[in-house]
């Protein structure tokens, strides 16, 4: 199971090896973090947020002065998910929100929905490096409920409830999978939220998701394709983004005022 960090020398590797990986200085990087998959939507994010652009050896970073925000595209699925957590626990983010995707596993669930993740089924094996198995792996409520009030003001559509993360790309055409998840009884399904949020509680980071439904893999013909996700990403990078970005500036306006109470995540 994870240690915390316990000699200097290895936060003078960890802080490195994020230097390397993102190509940024370690002063670049602000308290809170979006955490992107697409570079679609990095570029919507630098565009709107006139933040400077880095390339590390592995990841895509936009640092954003005006908005006191970072976003970082840091691939998919959950080693990398778990490998991004590990980097920015050496600079103790305030609050880390991921943009992401995922598919809807209710009939009346339609692409362009919004799911909020309260918790995760720890699927993909990455998860239990970070804690026990018995462990449940939970979104952090402070941010989700933060999530939760700007899809409302917006009027948008959402769902809250619980995801199932799985390190298998194609489970779609695997019977014996999708039995069990009928079993779970989850309602969507993606590659990273269990990863994020284990690790993140492991490593004392608030960690939240923003999740876009972008298909719906159990329904007929509803497999996301490269002509649906050409449409996902023309109708809803802008909006999910820009929800992103609601999301952390609100709790970074509510966390000037707890900061006083001596608020603390954890």
């Amino acid at each position: 199971m994870h240690k915390e960090p316990i000699n200097k020398y290895q936060e003078e590797i960890g802080l490195s090896t994020l230097k390397r990986y993102t190509g940024s200085s370690i002063s670049d990087f602000k308290p809170y973090i979006l955490l992107i998959n697409f570079p679609h939507y990095m570029e919507h994010f630098k565009n709107i947020s006139e933040g400077s652009q880095t390339h590390g050896t592995v990841m895509e970073t936009v640092h954003s002065d005006k908005l006191n925000i970072s976003a970082i595209n840091f691939g998919v699925g959950s080693p990398v998910a778990a490998l991004i957590i590990d980097l920015l626990s050496f600079v103790k983010p305030k609050g880390v929100l991921i943009l992401g995707m995922c598919g809807g596993l209710r009939r009346k669930y339609k692409v362009g929905d919004f799911f909020n993740p309260v918790a995760a089924v720890r699927g993909e094996g990455t998860s239990d490096y970070y804690m026990p198995p018995q462990i449940p792996s939970l979104s952090s409520f402070y941010i989700q409920r933060f999530v939760a009030e700007e899809l409302e003001r917006r009027h948008l559509t959402y769902y809250s409830g619980v995801i199932h993360t799985t390190n298998i790309r194609f489970w779609e055409f695997d019977d014996e999978f999708i039995k069990n998840l009928k079993e779970e009884r989850v309602q969507a399904i993606d590659m990273e939220c269990a990863t994020l949020f284990t690790a993140g509680y492991a490593k004392k980071i608030p960690v939240g998701a923003l999740m876009l439904i972008s298909d719906s893999p159990l329904k007929q013909e509803g497999i996301k394709t490269d002509e649906s996700a050409k449409k996902i990403f023309r109708e809803h990078t802008q909006k999910h983004v820009d929800i992103g970005i609601s999301i952390l500036q609100n709790i970074k306006n509510n966390d000037s005022t707890r900061t006083a109470q001596g608020y603390s995540y954890f």
